[in-house]
């Protein structure tokens, strides 16, 4: 597989026919809803003959339970690791559990490993410092996680668990480390795999609730593998920009590795993109767009679509029917094509996916063309 740039005058059936192919087919890898329309710049992946050896990585991916069941189908050959979320930890040591038992199966069947994900999100559904406290520094509260966590794993098969822990106290970092320790000896006592979820940090020093307890010495010694969130500096609440601009990736990937063995490193990989209201002011809010969807809209709308090279993200701007201006930022191949290239260049174990239930064909094409996928199971 390979990149393509829409020039002006392109068609799908004049593309297909220099790479060999029909415009169905293109349509279909690309997720194109109308064959009849593109716009110049547009990046599609395009069929091409496929040489030499592909390096193994390992592939996480994040879901909720509401994955529709074709997406999950099409979604569990490309991984190696599924997280289904989340169980929620309780203040007082408990584990609400979600309905997750025929993800587990069917992660299974695919010889994909499932992994009891488990947050700190309270009832609000915000992560809760006030939970993660309790938990971490109560030895009541913590025996009787331990016994939750493990009565979990022995009802259905699990692999392992996978802590995704966030808004953690700065006071309970070495509390959090502590706490990691011990559920690493404990599972793997019993035979299990642990992976943790950490923010995108760029130095030691650097504060803040997302990051300051996020210790990546402790998590890099005592997790099997470990998941760096590179993504959100786009997020709901910021002002229009990239979701995972690979400068900033390579910043935290930089800092990373002198840390945590990179054989251990999954890096972050946002699945998603921001469509933002214009003029923004501070406080509004952009809607989560799916990546096949941001496409589609930038062809039905003949937007002009632009690449920020340092970012290696797309965006474009359009006007709705209500005379309203949008900005949106999302993933192509393009950008997939420049994080991907993050793995081999430092090494890593591969990537992790949030989330995989919005399919983005193009996108697992492209990363099956330059990896093999490694099968945990």
């Amino acid at each position: 597989m390979e990149v393509y740039i829409v020039r002006p005058g392109d068609s799908l059936w004049s593309i297909a026919g220099r790479y060999g192919t029909s415009a169905e087919e293109l349509a279909r890898i690309n997720q194109l809803n109308d064959r009849s329309r593109l716009v110049p710049k547009l990046a599609l992946l395009v069929p091409s003959v496929e040489t030499g050896s592909r390096p193994e990585i390992e592939v996480n991916g994040y879901a909720y339970p509401n994955i529709a069941q074709s997406v999950l189908n099409e979604t569990l050959p490309y991984l190696s690791f599924l997280c289904p979320f989340s169980h929620h930890m309780t203040a007082d040591g408990e584990l609400i559990p979600i309905p997750d038992s025929a993800m587990v199966d069917a992660a299974r069947a695919n010889s994909v490993a499932p992994l009891l994900t488990i947050t700190n999100l309270g009832e609000s559904g915000g992560f809760s410092g006030d939970i993660a406290h309790a938990v971490f520094t109560n030895q009541q509260v913590q025996d009787r996680f331990f016994e939750n966590m493990f009565s979990a794993l022995h009802q259905k098969p699990y692999y392992g668990v996978n802590f995704n822990i966030e808004y953690v106290y700065p006071y309970d970092r070495d509390s959090y480390s502590q706490f990691l320790r011990r559920a690493s000896e404990a599972l793997h006592a019993q035979g299990y795999f642990l992976s943790t979820a950490i923010a995108p940090k760029e130095s030691d020093s650097q504060e803040g609730l997302l990051y300051t307890a996020h210790d990546y010495e402790a998590h890099g010694r005592w997790a099997d593998r470990v998941i760096i969130m590179t993504y959100e500096w786009g997020y709901t609440y910021s002002a229009p920009q990239a979701v995972s601009p690979v400068n900033r990736i390579r910043r935290v990937l930089e800092y990373a590795v002198t840390k945590i063995p990179p054989g251990k490193i999954l890096m972050g990989f946002s699945n998603y993109g921001y469509n933002w209201s214009l003029p923004w002011k501070q406080g509004d809010a952009a809607r989560v767009i799916a990546n096949a969807a941001a496409l589609n809209l930038a062809v039905s709308t003949g937007a002009d679509v632009k690449f920020d090279q340092n970012a290696q993200a797309p965006f474009f701007t359009y006007t709705d029917s209500t005379l309203q201006r949008h900005v949106v930022w999302f993933e192509d191949v393009r950008s997939v094509y420049a994080r991907l290239q993050l793995v081999k260049e430092f090494g890593l174990a591969g990537i992790s996916c949030w989330t995989v239930n919005q399919l983005f064909r193009p996108g697992l094409l492209l990363l099956q063309s330059m990896y093999s996928v490694e099968k945990i199971i």
